[in-house]
């Protein structure tokens, strides 16, 4: 079947579309400086995706983590390159999502960040425990390359193109060199790989009992948590994971792997970070306690809710973009702000928020309040007001206009997040568990929800499916009047057939194949 998949037309068209037309780094040039095709062009990718060809090496560019001084290195593969690469992940990663481990949700269709956390409050919430919150010392630079290949378990034309691609070399400031360790970070494929690299951690965290249940891990691509009620299975883990990566040349990041404790003090530290959240236990009275399944108090209730180094990331990103709109209009200060806020208050809308988002609020309302004073240093705050503030409804001051309002974080509804079933994966066939799952996915909009359910989780244009963490959704305007935003005048669509309902003969431009 793989063997087929490679051949077939239609594995390659969509391969070049979700490359050239659906992905968000469509327009990264390689090393060749290539960075857009014309339709044309497209097509005549698709005829020249051939395994046998050798790639070429990936241009390095330098981005900075979130938070700290440093840097990432990104493996940018030429657009050809990339395209091979996703016809192969199309044969591949079927295979490797029917074996991967249930408590893997990095990088993998149809799972989250917040199928993670979810996870994590399901195996705390009756009982306090240890954690080892641990991190993979330069996860995709040092996986070693022959081990990784042993692991793939594949079909030898597979193998030889994965090969060729670890050893294609990388160009940076117009050096060439070619590492003998590492998958460069960037690739369509990189994740898969790396995913493939760490398969079976769990397996072998599992194999270190004591009479007290399995101890519990929750990865998330190279962070992951391992949870126990007893400190010596925890640090036994700690050395089942140490010798788990030996053979793949990886080794654990000492100062981000700590152990301690989500209700009592370990180490001078109570509970841990992971994927942006905080997760603690706070002793409360029995009026407040968490209960267990049969009912009595626990004398402690578990809360999660946004770590304070992404509240204090947030509310600089937001100050960053009012001090370089200190000019321009209020309106074009809104449409800046309101993505970002919607982003981030939708990402953490399934925790403990409510408080965080009116301290935030009030944070931002103290940044307009400058931005204001600034514009009009000599006016008084009752006309800086009534000039920059209206009244909407139930809610005062409201920063905006007559035609737009700033968007409030604690306007976002608190919704408990359903974590994805076992080991379940969209290529399972299961369509009726997926496209109902789409609508209450966190992040995903209420109108947004509201369509997907309308229009059974399928494209009106096509009438495919939307693949969950593949596809990419637009809305389209029916009147093409995007003023219009009445559920009646929207409806869902991928990315590329919206292109091609704007791209139709009548506009002036040839069609694209959808």
């Amino acid at each position: 079947m793989q063997r087929l998949l490679l051949k077939s037309t239609s594995a390659k068209l969509l391969a070049v579309r979700r490359v050239t037309q659906d992905n968000q780094g469509k327009k990264t040039p390689g090393v060749d400086g290539i960075a857009m095709l014309e339709p044309q062009e497209r097509q005549a990718t698709v005829a020249d995706l051939h395994l046998d060809r050798d790639p070429q090496p990936v241009r390095r560019i330098w981005i900075p983590k979130p938070g700290t001084e440093e840097k990432r290195p990104l493996g940018i593969p030429t657009i050809r390159d990339r395209c091979v690469q996703a016809l192969v992940k199309q044969a591949l990663e079927p295979q490797w999502e029917a074996r991967f481990e249930p408590n893997s949700y990095g990088f993998r269709p149809g799972r989250s960040c917040h199928d993670a956390i979810e996870s994590i409050y399901q195996h705390i919430c009756h009982k306090s425990k240890y954690a080892l919150d641990a991190d993979i010392k330069k996860c995709f630079d040092r996986i070693d390359h022959q081990a990784l290949l042993n692991k793939l378990d594949t079909i030898p034309t597979i193998r030889r193109v994965v090969k060729k691609w670890l050893k294609a070399g990388i160009m940076e400031d117009l050096e060439l060199s070619h590492p003998e360790k590492g998958t460069p970070q960037g690739g369509v494929i990189s994740p898969l790989l790396a995913n493939i690299a760490l398969h079976g951690m769990e397996e072998a965290v599992h194999q270190v009992k004591k009479g007290k249940g399995d101890p519990h891990l929750v990865r998330y691509a190279d962070d992951f948590v391992i949870l126990h009620e007893d400190l010596q299975v925890i640090e036994r883990c700690q050395e089942a994971v140490r010798a788990f990566l030996t053979p793949m040349g990886l080794e654990l990041k000492p100062e981000k792997t700590k152990i301690t404790h989500t209700l009592q003090e370990h180490e001078g530290c109570v509970g841990f970070d992971f994927l942006g959240y905080t997760v603690r236990q706070f002793p409360v009275g029995k009026h407040q306690s968490g209960k267990s399944q049969k009912g009595t108090p626990l004398g402690f209730k578990t809360f999660i809710k946004p770590s304070k180094t992404k509240v204090k990331s947030h509310l600089d990103d937001l100050g960053r973009v009012i001090r370089s709109l200190h000019a321009a209009p209020q309106e074009e200060l809104v449409d800046a702000l309101n993505p970002k806020i919607q982003g981030w208050a939708l990402y953490y809308r399934n925790s403990v928020a409510k408080r965080v988002y009116s301290d935030v609020d009030h944070q931002v309302y103290e940044k307009l309040r400058c931005w204001a004073h600034r514009r009009h240093p000599r006016k008084g705050s009752t006309w800086r007001g009534k000039r920059y503030w209206r009244s909407r409804g139930n809610a005062q001051w409201v920063f905006g206009t007559d035609k737009k309002s700033l968007l409030r974080h604690d306007r976002t509804k608190i919704i408990r997040h359903v974590k994805v079933r076992g080991a379940k994966t969209p290529f399972d066939g299961d369509w009726l568990y997926w496209s109902s799952r789409m609508g209450t996915y966190p992040g995903v909009g209420i109108l947004m929800g509201r369509l997907l359910k309308r229009q059974g989780g399928r494209c009106v244009q096509c009438g495919h499916y939307f693949l969950p963490g593949q596809d990419l959704l637009e809305r389209h305007h029916k009147d093409r009047d995007h003023k219009n935003n009445k559920g009646s005048n929207l409806e869902l669509v991928h990315r590329h057939c919206h292109d091609a309902v704007h791209g139709a003969p009548a506009e002036g431009r040839p069609a694209e194949f959808p």
